[in-house]
């Protein structure tokens, strides 16, 4: 019987204007995972899920920057977030 990994979250915050990296805001394994991603469901923060990015983010404190080599993968996840947004506004008028 294979064993159920727990859920890794990890939230960020990102404003060009104010930050110029990405910041970890949240990060969490098992229970506190759950809470939240129910929190960002709630307030309708988008998610996206990338185990591997999650646990590389979840050894950093919260508070950090990430670090130069996730830039990348990061960058991606953000781009792919403000492409659907824009979409979606766009269908919504």
């Amino acid at each position: 019987m294979k064993k159920k990994k727990k859920l890794t979250a990890v939230a960020l915050k990102y404003d060009q204007a104010t930050t110029p990296v990405p910041t970890i805001t949240a990060s969490g394994r098992g229970r506190l995972a759950e809470k939240i991603v129910e929190l960002a469901k709630k307030k309708q923060i988008p998610i996206q899920q990338n185990p591997p990015l999650a646990e590389s983010l979840a050894q950093l404190p919260v508070g950090e920057e990430i670090p130069p080599d996730l830039y990348e993968a990061v960058a991606q996840i953000l781009f792919y977030i403000m492409y659907t947004d824009q979409l979606l506004s766009e269908t919504q008028q």
